[in-house]
């Protein structure tokens, strides 16, 4: 029997849709370990092509509860990610040649 004073059991937080954030510092990660759900997730969006302005914000706010700058922070960091590469070579290289000629431009 419970107490009249106890609290109810709370609710636990509904999780991201693409999974929890990663805690500690943002770095290499093990060569051997699989990409995460929200990595691959970034990717697969990534992939896709986008309507007009606004259409790729909006898509990363509702499908991955993040921010704009959150995603693309995450996804500079998938660029140079080796596991990245296995995964989806054609995003990576199309985006690491993009990276490289805004790099020449400057």
């Amino acid at each position: 029997m419970t107490a009249p004073d106890a609290e109810p059991a709370s609710e636990p937080e509904p999780a991201s849709p693409v999974g929890p954030e990663p805690s500690g510092p943002a770095g290499p990660a093990p060569a051997d370990r699989e990409l995460s759900v929200r990595e691959r997730a970034v990717l697969a969006l990534e992939r896709r092509s986008w309507a007009g302005p606004g259409a790729k914000e909006r898509a990363i706010r509702e499908e991955l509860g993040i921010s704009p700058v959150r995603y693309f922070q995450l996804l500079n960091a998938l660029i140079e990610d080796e596991r990245a590469l296995r995964e989806d070579p054609v995003t990576v290289n199309r985006l690491r040649r993009l990276r490289e000629a805004r790099r020449d431009r400057r």
